[in-house]
């Protein structure tokens, strides 16, 4: 049985529907009243599993599921061994440095030596950091990483972007991108070498509507 492991929340509805368009219906997750983590399709050839987003290459891994669905952002965070297959296209947003819109930076080589930054993307944002050769005190938060500068505990922050109405609401700017994220279709390495033809007919069936998608454009 093939396995998918799916992200909750922002990324969900695209998943499933790309998934339909390959041949596995996996809409009850969609269901208002469902509960459940592991759900089967009505075809019995497949399960998804329903996982938080930065859990996703940690099951793909390993190898509780064949294939999974997350972002780009989370790939680059985790740095797990999975093989990135399709870029899906859809759920687009941007990591960038942010700052109050008061501060007087401009880019992120204006911010002091040695300065804290909040972030939940610690991996993302000390590689980039290092890339300016500037040495900065990251601070890991869960939460809502905005409140690090309007509190006056960091100087910045490092997170996620999509429309940017988060930062404009609580008084901060962003002044540098680090990279674009979309979601990716991602594969266990070890599935996919064995596998006799079931990951790779779905893979190419989502390949296709992506391709398809372009020409369109």
């Amino acid at each position: 049985m093939i396995t998918v492991a799916l992200a909750k929340g922002a990324l969900l509805k695209d998943s499933v529907s790309r998934f339909a368009k390959a041949g596995l219906d996996f809409s009850s997750v969609l269901e208002s009243g469902n509960r459940q983590l592991m759900v089967p399709s009505p075809c019995g050839r497949a399960r998804a599993l329903l996982v938080r987003n930065g859990d996703v290459p940690v099951y793909v891994a390993f190898g509780q599921a064949q294939l999974g669905v997350v972002g780009f952002d989370v790939l680059r965070e985790k740095q797990m061994p999975v093989a990135q297959l399709v870029d899906l296209g859809f759920g687009g947003c941007h990591m960038a440095v942010a700052v109050k819109e008061n501060s007087g930076y401009e880019r992120a080589a204006d911010l002091p030596a040695h300065c804290r930054v909040a972030s939940k993307f610690t991996h993302c944002a000390r590689s980039y950091f290092d890339q300016l050769e500037l040495p900065v005190e990251l601070v890991h938060l869960t939460g809502s990483v905005e409140l690090g500068p309007i509190t006056g505990m960091t100087e910045a922050i490092v997170d996620l972007v999509a429309t940017g109405r988060t930062l404009r609401d609580n008084g901060l700017v962003a002044i540098e991108e680090l990279f674009q994220s979309t979601a990716r279709l991602v594969g266990n390495p070890l599935s996919l070498r064995l596998d006799r033809g079931e990951l790779r007919e779905i893979i190419e069936a989502i390949r296709t509507q992506d391709q398809l998608s372009e020409a369109l454009i």
